[in-house]
């Protein structure tokens, strides 16, 4: 188990990239092709499949055919809690750096 904070570090590594979590967020709320999630974000396709094959090599989400779109859906209902609670400690720490400034 010595190996646990490397592969901790794979894990934040593979979320480490503003387009993924982006995705990642828009798979929170339902499954989306590949087209969907390109035109949602305002990405080109070939950069947007380029960091569903990291997420999906990292385990992040998974792949499925549906006539000739591909669809992605997260592997594992609690990345979308994940995304959740850092949203929610960023916002209160935000807060408090405010307040903090307020109150100077």
């Amino acid at each position: 188990m010595r190996d646990i904070p490397r592969l901790k570090a794979e894990f934040f590594k593979a979320l480490g990239h503003p387009l993924r979590i982006r995705v990642l967020e828009l798979l929170s709320e339902d499954e989306r092709s590949v087209s969907s999630l390109a035109e949602e974000i305002g990405v080109e396709q070939p950069a947007l499949s380029q960091q569903l094959g990291i997420l999906r090599r990292a385990g992040f989400v998974v792949a499925r055919r549906d006539g000739v779109n591909v669809v992605y859906a997260l592997a594992d209902p609690r990345i979308a809690e994940l995304l959740a609670v850092s949203r929610q400690m960023l916002l209160d720490m935000v807060s408090d750096t405010r307040a903090g400034l307020s109150a100077s």
